[in-house]
């Protein structure tokens, strides 16, 4: 049997953190490593990524080319069809609030649910979601399953 006293502590060791302003012995002491003056030895102070000292920053410097859609998307979930098949049975309906009941989605999605094709659906289910993918059309059809675009 072990005994709280057998137990060994098999976490990393903690790092020493190297204390500032302790006295001018310490390597840290007076400006503790901050230097003399200006905003960096003030407290509080951050200084903006890629700033530069008051020089025009490079990102600045740099042409901008072209146009990306990137700041514009909406992440959207992907269901496939073999997780419809764990989780629903027959006559079942598949939308939003099912999927949110059985804790397969977040609670917020911008882009919404968009069905894939892996596995295969051999339950008869009413499918509800805002995108399928090719494959997927063509699998449900094949077995002639319900399904419907939500808002789009």
């Amino acid at each position: 049997m072990v005994n709280l006293s057998q137990l060994k502590n098999t976490s990393r060791p903690k790092k020493k953190i190297q204390r500032v302003g302790r006295g001018i012995g310490s390597k840290r002491g007076a400006t503790s490593g901050r230097g003399t003056k200006g905003d960096g030895s003030r407290r509080g102070y951050s200084r903006r990524f890629g700033y530069e000292g008051g020089q025009v920053p490079l990102y600045r410097k740099l042409p901008v080319r072209g146009f990306t859609r990137g700041r514009f998307e909406k992440a959207s979930i992907a269901i496939t069809l073999a997780t419809l098949e764990r989780n629903f049975s027959d006559g079942e309906s598949v939308n939003y609030e099912t999927l949110l009941q059985k804790g397969l989605i977040p609670r917020r999605l911008p882009g919404g649910v968009k069905i894939l094709s892996t596995g295969e659906l051999t339950k008869k289910v009413k499918i509800e979601a805002h995108a399928y993918s090719a494959a997927a059309r063509v699998k449900l059809e094949a077995r002639s399953i319900p399904f419907q675009v939500i808002g789009g």
